[in-house]
């Protein structure tokens, strides 16, 4: 593997809604209001190299979006440090920022809500490389051409407007937008989700051309794990915001560990079980206001046991280039001698 472009150390991101005037006025009379805090992400650590394609998966409210946007620079980490190109980015001087600022950048889910509708389709692709001075003024149409061909756009419809586009089309000049700027990180959130299969599969041969034209590095936040296999080199598995599982996308879909990736893995439609009765995970994914002691994902653990009731799993490798958190590892080890 190359020299990370990107790491995180034990990155952490909380939401807090703090007491309004009247709920501080009802703690002086004995109500016992806290501020609510909602654990969005929680210690994750994660490096990913120059040019690889790396998918984020996990259910809706597990946190990966939020990551996805802290590596973005959009939400700021309550804890932890991010390096871009092995320097931290608390050590940057202010310049040194705003370039890193712009070699990462993020795609997001709803084409035509991240898209200004008052907005012409030069102007959105245009306005970022004019404000940071990245393309002179008398170049910037031309450089606008350039980029709506390359992800498959007509350049002759430049002065329309979003609505005047299809959804698949909308999500072209989202990814423009994003080229404009010249970054090495993409950041894709959901990117592909709001789209028809057919429109889906377009994208996504969009994505990876970009990648090998432009040696671009992918975050790919997913739910769905049938295009996480196709496109991504490594997977990463998040619950309630901890990282749960890693490994190569091959290793993990041929043997995932932990028993929250069993049970996304055993739920994937698949042509040669089309005679079996699918069914979701037990339960309901925990409140990230009141995340349970220990292990996350025990209450809906068919496996858990009191230890993972009362203490958190450690990351741990189970295979080279394979870690996931499960005390199910450490109880195999002191029996068999080896991992699971």
């Amino acid at each position: 593997m190359s020299e990370p472009i990107l790491a995180l150390r034990n990155v952490s991101k909380r939401f807090v809604k703090s007491l309004d005037a009247a709920e501080r006025m009802a703690n002086l009379v004995g109500a016992g209001l806290a501020d609510e805090v909602v654990h969005a992400v929680d210690g994750v650590s994660l490096e990913i190299a120059t040019g690889e394609v790396v998918g984020l998966v996990g259910e809706s409210g597990c946190g990966k979006s939020t990551l996805g946007r802290v590596v973005a620079g959009i939400h700021p980490a309550s804890e932890g440090e991010m390096l871009f190109r092995g320097k931290r980015l608390a050590e940057m001087n202010a310049a040194e920022r705003h370039e890193a600022a712009l070699r990462v950048q993020m795609i997001f889910q709803d084409p035509m809500s991240a898209l200004n509708p008052r907005m012409r389709v030069a102007e959105i692709i245009g306005e970022a490389p004019r404000f940071h001075g990245i393309v002179p003024r008398s170049e910037l149409s031309a450089t606008v051409d350039d980029i709506m061909l390359r992800v498959g756009l007509d350049p002759a419809y430049k002065r329309r407007y979003p609505h005047q586009f299809s959804g698949g089309q909308r999500q072209r000049i989202n990814i423009a937008r994003a080229l404009a700027v010249n970054p090495d990180f993409l950041v894709c959130d959901e990117s592909v989700a709001a789209l028809d299969v057919s429109i889906q599969a377009q994208v996504i041969n969009l994505f990876m051309r970009l990648r090998e034209e432009l040696s671009l590095t992918y975050l790919f936040i997913s739910h769905d794990l049938g295009v996480v296999e196709h496109i991504c080199d490594r997977v990463v598995i998040m619950y309630l915001g901890r990282m749960v599982e890693m490994a190569s996308t091959e290793e993990l879909f041929a043997r995932a560990n932990h028993p929250y990736t069993q049970a996304l893995l055993a739920e994937v439609p698949r042509l040669d079980q089309r005679k079996r009765t699918f069914a979701a995970i037990k339960g309901e994914i925990p409140s990230p206001l009141h995340p349970p002691p220990g292990c996350h994902f025990h209450p809906r653990c068919p496996h858990a046991f009191d230890r993972c009731r009362a203490e958190r799993p450690a990351l741990r490798e189970v295979a080279p280039g394979h870690i996931s958190a499960c005390h199910l590892n450490d109880a195999a080890k002191h029996s068999t001698g080896t991992s699971l």
